[in-house]
């Protein structure tokens, strides 16, 4: 070891020990030696590349230096300094973990940090780099906590001056794994609609809340139930958020170091419209099969040539002769492309038995998809207006021109368009009964009935 480095290590033994002496965290940031040897760097970039695919330990005498982009001096980085390659324009981010609380008061954000790397542990999780010491599961290696007694035997200051850091510019639908672990702006972002009034965080819980665009594309935001923010309410108006970019299931995430983080000054994002009706989506066949309830299921149509989002639009059961709606589904987050199926399963599983093929949506039983064969199925747009309509509400089916029980409704191929009133014309159904113009002949699955088909 040279003498220079032996002699930081000298200062920061003393700082270590006068720092833990202090109860009350409001004090004045310590001062600290910083080093300015020569030492064998390799780059972020070259550091990830040693890895082999699983935890492992450095043993060459390595160092790499980085930009320090989070803080946990509002405690919502708990334990970890994340830090990237280049003050602007990074092209790398990695995070070290190591037991030092207060760790801005040694490393704050822009700070220039060398890191010995000889001893440290290697790895990779959620496509996020990380080093520090070493935590052993059950036989399992994994990077933890560099034990805060050897914390300053590997972390330096450089002594190259803090001109502080220039986030990335970045967008939410053009994020990509090169962003991870640096620091990134977000323009225009706003508080999700559904989530303002809350806090930023579950008081000690982990919490995660969702920052959106005005194009309605959406980023997890990552608070900590430990934060000193996390009782504040999220702010209502829309802006600049700046925070490091992190993964976790392949869903990208942004932590900030700081309430302040968010700039919300502007006004909120004009509704974005994107919720239209259509005479082109109709009920096409709904079944209730004679020697099968498990098989149920209401198919819907997209008569059109082009892809037509259901954002906003449900399928409502009116059950025998009620006149308040017994059960509803939602399909906002399905879309039929042009001449295409949406088929809805109470029982997915039987379904598919007795089919041969997935349903495009699971629901319960009781659910519009479930009907016995005399209820009314509605299908109704994002503006609650009742574009298509299967039976009369108010109406049990029973002995009806509208009843389907051990049968199936079918829609005549010749029907393009929907019907906000039920025209028995454009059926052809078949039941039990015979009632009224329907077909006494009861159906069974599968070889009576055309999912997916017409």
């Amino acid at each position: 070891m040279n003498n220079s480095v032996s002699k930081y290590i000298a200062i920061m033994t003393i700082v270590i020990m006068l720092f833990s002496c202090v109860k009350n965290r409001e004090f004045d940031t310590p001062e600290l030696a910083c080093s300015d040897s020569e030492f064998s760097f390799i780059s972020i970039s070259e550091l990830k590349s040693l890895y082999n695919g699983e935890t492992m330990q450095i043993h060459e005498d390595l160092f790499v230096k980085g930009y320090v982009i989070s803080s946990d001096k509002e405690g919502n980085f708990f334990n970890t300094v994340h830090f990237q390659d280049e003050s602007s324009n990074p092209s790398d981010g990695m995070q070290i973990e190591l037991e030092l609380r207060d760790s801005h008061l040694f490393f704050d954000v822009g700070q220039q940090i060398i890191i010995k790397l000889k001893g440290l542990y290697l790895s990779k999780s959620n496509d996020v780099y990380k080093i520090g010491g070493v935590f052993t599961s059950f036989g399992n290696r994994s990077v933890g906590r560099l034990p805060k007694n050897v914390v300053f035997d590997h972390v330096w200051m450089s002594c190259e001056l803090n001109s502080g850091i220039e986030p990335t510019l970045g967008v939410i639908s053009e994020l990509n794994d090169s962003m991870l672990n640096t620091l990134i702006t977000l323009n225009n972002v706003e508080i999700k609609q559904e989530e303002l009034g809350e806090t930023f965080a579950v008081k000690e819980e982990e919490t995660l809340r969702t920052l959106v665009d005005c194009l309605d594309n959406e980023l997890v935001m990552v608070n900590s139930g430990y934060a000193d923010f996390q009782s504040e309410i999220l702010p209502d108006k829309m802006g600049t958020a700046i925070g490091l970019l992190t993964k976790d299931n392949n869903q990208y995430q942004l932590i900030l170091s700081s309430k302040n983080d968010l700039v919300f000054t502007q006004e909120r994002c004009k509704n974005l419209i994107d919720e239209f009706t259509s005479s082109s989506i109709l009920i096409s066949e709904i079944a209730d099969p004679d020697n099968n309830a498990g098989a149920r299921f209401v198919e819907l149509y997209n008569t059109s040539e082009e892809t037509l989002s259901l954002k906003g639009w449900k399928l409502k059961r009116y059950t025998n002769d009620n006149i308040e709606v017994s059960s509803s589904i939602d399909l906002s987050n399905y879309e039929i492309p042009g001449k295409g199926f949406l088929i809805i399963s109470p029982n997915a599983e039987e379904f598919k038995n007795i089919y041969g093929f997935d349903s495009n949506i699971s629901v319960g039983t009781n659910s519009p998809a479930d009907s016995n064969g005399d209820d009314t199925i509605v299908l109704v747009d994002p503006f609650n207006s009742v574009v298509d309509i299967f039976g009369v509400i108010g109406e049990d089916g029973s002995n009806t021109n509208h009843e389907f029980e051990d049968g199936r409704a079918v829609r005549k191929i010749e029907i393009n368009s929907n019907n906000t009133v039920f025209d028995p014309a454009e059926w052809l159904i078949y039941n039990d009964t015979g009632g009224e113009g329907t077909i006494n002949q009861p159906q069974n699955a599968p070889l009576d009935f055309t999912p997916g088909f017409r």
